[in-house]
């Protein structure tokens, strides 16, 4: 019975560096869309991201309940991260475990990092949208030259997906 457990939380685990790499996909995905300024699937790829993210947050329920069961075995406290768990399991899990975990520390620097470039990208296309609209202003009356022109900034030409 042993074995299944650490089985089933293997097979657990190897589920979630999936989703995970799923993501990250979804992450790039998204940044492809952005820096191309292909605007429209923007709402598309944040529902498959959510979908995503909802069978991790579904998997993660699971996983915690596994790594309890065996963490009760294994004398180890309430709650043990995947280190504390490679540590102590027999082996050959331990080093699978230990693999585990530094495969997920991977996918989530590079999820972080991705996620954040994504941030600063829609950021700064939302700051740039806003440059644009604020250029784009009708002026108030009374900043016309005697000859009839505009006093102010004159109008100009803007692609809004330039900006993006």
């Amino acid at each position: 019975m042993e074995d299944v457990d650490y089985q089933h939380l293997s097979t657990l685990l190897w589920r979630e560096q999936e989703l995970l790499d799923l993501l990250l996909f979804k992450a790039e995905e998204k940044q492809y869309l952005i820096l191309t300024g292909k605007t429209r699937w923007l709402a598309r790829i944040a529902h498959e991201i959510e979908v995503v993210l909802d069978q991790l947050r579904t998997l993660e329920v699971e996983r915690a309940a596994a790594t309890e069961a065996i963490a009760v075995r294994l004398g180890l406290g309430a709650n043990p991260s995947l280190r504390q768990l490679a540590e102590k399991a027999p082996t050959p899990w331990n080093d699978l475990f230990a693999k585990h975990h530094e495969a997920l520390l991977v996918l989530v620097t590079d999820l972080r990092s991705l996620s954040d470039a994504n941030r600063e990208l829609i950021d700064g296309g939302l700051a740039a949208i806003g440059d644009v609209l604020q250029s784009t202003r009708t002026p108030s009356a009374g900043t016309y030259t005697a000859a009839g022109r505009n006093a102010g900034n004159a109008h100009r030409a803007v692609t809004l997906d330039g900006a993006l």
